[in-house]
């Protein structure tokens, strides 16, 4: 059984593993059952990577506590671990786990240095006898200049993902797009983070139309996990942005769009056992005032991980959440 801890921060990078660590092996594991690492800095330099493990470093713009934040994912054993040039890729229960994906060329555009980092993905998952179209999850981090170019990803998501679900209905992974002005390394204009799976993938999506030209979907379910999008307070139908400068309307909004994702799936909110929510500098004072709108819609405490971003793709959104549920 895969095991989610909530991000654990701490005033180093290495000073929130050691806690991390401790809450391991409360949960009666230990770092030998690491399958992911995922460690959120407000400084790239005070990163700290363990060896032999899947490690992604995300810089952030700053956490609600300490400087640094680690997030644990474990299994029994550990999975199997993959050695490649980029990183240590990680098999567990047919969940593939990728590290952190910078583009290979520095000095190329945005839209090279995004399929880049598609290229990428494609040989770590190679690795890992899988390709991108086992791809279920993806979270994209470039900076607030680069927004207006954002939207230029699309021809090589449309060119390199995508595959057939069982259902015979096209498959796209999961998508969350953040802005974050501190590039892990100088030249980087997008970077990126993505799980797989190795399981026969299914799309979940509650009839929101949008969804059927977009290279990303409401929901993928492989094996027994439900991966998703990020999600804010955007309108399906008219794809407009909704309850501007209002956090706790965004919140109530953004959760209830989850848990119609989740009732498609069959689960409800009790399901979800991870949530990574970004929150923008205008959305950090009133964010402790959300925790009772989260505890109504997620009741089964999932592990949480609240960092603060730049801002959002869309200007109008003070948070995006990003879930992953079980089949129980």
């Amino acid at each position: 059984m895969t095991v989610r801890l909530p991000a654990v921060t701490g005033a180093t990078a290495q000073e929130a593993y050691a806690r991390a660590l401790g809450d391991l092996e409360r949960a009666g594991l230990s770092a030998d059952d690491i399958v992911q690492v995922v460690q959120y800095v407000t400084d790239p330099a005070d990163a700290c990577a363990p060896d032999g493990v899947t490690v992604s470093t995300v810089s952030v713009e700053a956490l609600l506590d300490g400087a640094a934040a680690i997030e644990l994912t474990a299994h029994p054993g550990g999975g199997e671990r993959i050695p490649t040039p980029d990183g240590v890729v990680t098999v567990a229960d047919e969940i593939v786990y990728l590290p952190g994906i910078l583009p290979a060329d520095l000095t190329a555009g945005f839209r090279e240095q995004y399929r880049s980092c598609l290229e990428v993905a494609g040989e770590l998952l190679k690795a890992a006898g899988t390709g991108l179209d086992a791809l279920v999850q993806t979270t994209d981090y470039t900076a607030t200049a680069t927004r207006a170019e954002y939207p230029r990803c699309g021809r090589p998501r449309r060119e390199l993902l995508g595959g057939t679900g069982t259902d015979g209905l096209a498959v796209h992974p999961g998508a969350a797009g953040i802005l974050v002005d501190r590039p892990p390394v100088p030249g980087a204009m997008v970077w990126l983070d993505a799980v797989a799976s190795r399981s026969p993938l299914r799309t979940v999506n509650p009839g929101w139309r949008r969804y059927e030209t977009l290279t990303y979907k409401p929901g993928v379910a492989a094996g027994d996990t439900l991966f998703m999008s990020g999600f804010g307070a955007l309108e399906p139908a008219t794809q407009r942005a909704i309850f501007d400068g209002d956090l706790e309307a965004q919140a109530e909004f953004t959760y209830a769009a989850i848990a119609t994702v989740l009732r498609e799936a069959g689960l409800t909110g009790e399901s979800v056992v991870r949530l990574v929510e970004y929150v923008t500098p205008d959305g950090v004072a009133k964010y402790p005032e959300i925790a009772a709108i989260r505890e109504r819609y997620f009741p089964g405490r999932p592990a949480l991980t609240s960092v603060v971003c730049s801002a959002l793709l869309r200007p109008e959104f003070l948070i995006e959440v990003v879930p992953t549920a079980v089949f129980r």
